[in-house]
């Protein structure tokens, strides 16, 4: 397997430089499917979403968002195989699930609806977009589309374009720390620890799976 390709770019220059590799990758009369990957608290969300509505200025619909939080598992399930304190680890997601709705929208002929993840109430919303026929272009993003572990290992293959997004460890563990609190629903103690167990565990594991992406952009920003 060959070098990503690695560049260091703020997050707008990011965004531009992505918009213009989907355009080249929009000569084929196929959907195409972009995925960004990365750790948690790296902005994968926020580019992702950013990238759709550039796609989307001069050709409504072009692009959508298909977000890999739809499939954590419910709370719910969670609770009754006592993985509560684990979510947010690879084997708390519905990965097959996610694998076969990529699949799908690949070659859908007409609209198809998914789940999302609402933080303000930390579970599953179904329903939470949908993908109409003549969308040409998703962009997918989440922790695991690069792992080489079933059934992560699904994804790659269907990407036409992966990246990996990486940001500094201390500036995820702080961004973490923010997002976790905006909500209110857990205590500072019960957030730091969950970082420090899960989500920096998580970060580590998927910057192991770097050199399976197309290209690796260094966000360079100060928050």
């Amino acid at each position: 397997m060959t070098e990503p390709v690695s560049e260091i770019l703020t997050p707008d220059a990011a965004r531009l430089q992505l918009a213009e590799r989907v355009e080249l990758l929009r000569r084929t009369e196929r959907r195409i499917v972009i995925g960004l990957a990365g750790g948690p608290g790296v902005g994968k969300s926020t580019l992702a979403a950013e990238l759709v509505a550039t796609l989307n200025e001069d050709e409504p619909g072009a692009a959508a968002l298909v977000p890999m939080d739809g499939f954590h598992m419910r709370h719910s399930k969670l609770e009754h195989l006592g993985l509560v304190r684990d979510k947010g680890a690879p084997h708390t997601f519905e990965g097959a699930a996610f694998v076969a709705f990529l699949a799908e929208l690949r070659t859908a002929k007409g609209p198809v609806s998914g789940p999302g993840y609402s933080r303000k109430i930390e579970d599953v919303v179904d329903d939470a977009f949908t993908v109409l026929a003549e969308t040409q272009v998703l962009v997918t993003e989440g922790n695991y589309l690069l792992l080489a572990e079933a059934p992560w290992n699904g994804v790659r293959p269907l990407l036409d374009l992966a990246v990996f997004i990486d940001v500094p460890r201390e500036t995820v563990r702080r961004r973490l720390m923010k997002r976790h609190a905006e909500e209110g629903l857990f205590s500072e103690e019960r957030n730091r620890e969950h970082i420090e167990r899960v989500d920096l565990a998580n970060y580590d594991l998927v910057s192991t799976t770097r050199s399976r992406a197309d290209l690796v952009i260094s966000l360079d920003t100060d928050t």
